[in-house]
């Protein structure tokens, strides 16, 4: 049984890692959800055991969080106010540290992804409209979502999950990763500045990109953006007065998934409204890979591995001692940006209490997974949905990404560190 749940686990890895096959092209749901089922079909785990694998907590909160951000992309709010903001008499360089700012401060609040998502065809629009070069702002925005999402326990899927297993207070890791987001915010934007440098100047439309189109159709940039109209304003307020009220909760200390739901909840029933076409924006694949995820993980633990391998790698990643830290750090990026950041957490998480202060070790994981993700394009989600969103009007490319990303990566995250464990 050891040997067939080593199989499942592995094989269900390399389709997450791979992201689509061309022999199985199932994806990152698929494929853990075809492992979930395997784990059960071949009496790895049990129907209940499979049950009781799933952490509802994060689903719970995912699931509330985008409800909540549906409703404001429902009515407009993010297209029109980066339209107005990144649409604005600003020079080059200003526009680039705005994208940096508004990317990351709005993905400390929202869902990364959604960010970027809504950001990406009004960058698009930006640009071509000013002769702008897209790849600068299209690596502002991805990069920039990633490390913004780092300040909270809402910013991103593996955020929302560590907040779950650790049952670190929303206030107290804010205050401690926060700081460390900011800086890592104005370093990037300083590095993209340099990086950049004789790219910030306007072009011909000619000459923007090889795979720009002299005359884009915009609006096909992102199937799913909303085109950029007047925002319904009063049901902004509602949904904003429900998002105030969620963060009051958070900062109480009630259940960040059912404070998040209420507040969704509230907004949907106060605008009387169908709802159907807020269920529609909710992102199921990413529930149903969080769920099976779950479920794969469990099928391993039940074998013992886990244990046995963590009481080997211990000693020698302890990240109360430099070598270890440099060893957990490095650990951590690598296995983010090969099997993804949501695994490694699920992976790492339980054995933390092996290798330092547990709080501290999740604190650093989710700084470590979520800055891992600007390591390469394939590292973050977020990453993908930029690409893919501007692939019509520009190529960001792997070696593009790549050569930027890298150092980058390296350097905010060794100064995100530093910080939160000066603060911790």
């Amino acid at each position: 049984m050891t040997t067939l749940a080593l199989v499942i686990f592995c094989g269900t890895y390399l389709l997450i890692a791979a992201r689509r096959l061309r022999w199985l092209p199932l994806g990152r749901p698929g494929g853990a959800l075809l492992g979930a089922v395997l784990m059960v079909l071949t009496g790895v785990l049990t129907p209940a055991a499979s049950y009781a694998a799933l952490d509802l907590d994060t689903l719970l909160l995912l699931f509330a969080m985008m409800l909540l951000t549906a409703q404001f992309a429902e009515a407009g709010f993010f297209p029109w106010v980066s339209a107005r903001l990144l649409g604005s008499a600003l020079s080059d360089l200003q526009l680039l540290r705005l994208t940096v700012w508004l990317a990351g401060c709005l993905s400390a609040i929202f869902v990364n992804d959604t960010i970027c998502l809504v950001l990406t065809p009004v960058i698009v629009m930006t640009c071509r409209m000013r002769r702008l070069p897209l790849g600068p702002y299209l690596m502002a925005l991805a990069t920039s979502a990633n490390i913004g999402s780092a300040a909270t326990l809402v910013g991103n899927p593996q955020n929302m999950l560590i907040g779950n297993l650790s049952q670190i207070a929303f206030l107290r890791f804010f205050l401690l990763c926060a700081p460390a987001a900011m800086a890592g915010l104005a370093i990037n934007a300083w590095l993209l500045e340099r990086h950049y440098s004789r790219s910030l100047v306007p072009v011909d439309s000619d000459t923007a990109s090889p795979a720009t189109d002299p005359e884009p159709d915009v609006t096909d940039v992102a199937d799913t953006a909303l085109p950029v109209r007047e925002p319904d304003w009063q049901r902004i307020r509602i949904v904003a007065v429900a998002s105030a009220a969620v963060l009051v909760a958070f900062l109480a200390g009630m259940h960040l998934g059912y404070a998040a739901l209420g507040g969704g909840v509230l907004a949907m029933t106060l605008s009387r409204r169908d709802p159907s076409p807020l269920f529609a924006r909710i992102d199921w694949t990413v529930l149903v890979f969080f769920a099976s995820l779950f479920v794969v993980v469990g099928g391993l633990e039940q074998t013992g591995l886990l244990h046995e391998q963590w009481e080997h790698l211990a000693p020698q990643m302890r990240y109360d001692q430099l070598p270890g830290l440099a060893l957990f750090a490095t650990m951590l990026t690598l296995g983010s940006n090969l099997v993804s950041n949501v695994p490694m957490v699920l992976l790492t998480g339980p054995h933390l209490d092996r290798l330092g202060d547990p709080e501290l070790g999740w604190l650093l994981m989710a700084w470590i997974t979520t800055i891992a993700g600007n390591f390469t394009l394939l590292g973050s989600v977020a990453n993908i949905i930029v690409a893919e969103g501007a692939r019509r009007a520009y190529d960001l490319s792997f070696g593009e990404y790549l050569r930027y990303g890298w150092y980058s990566t390296v350097l905010i995250m060794t100064v995100g560190i530093a910080i939160i464990v000066a603060l911790h």
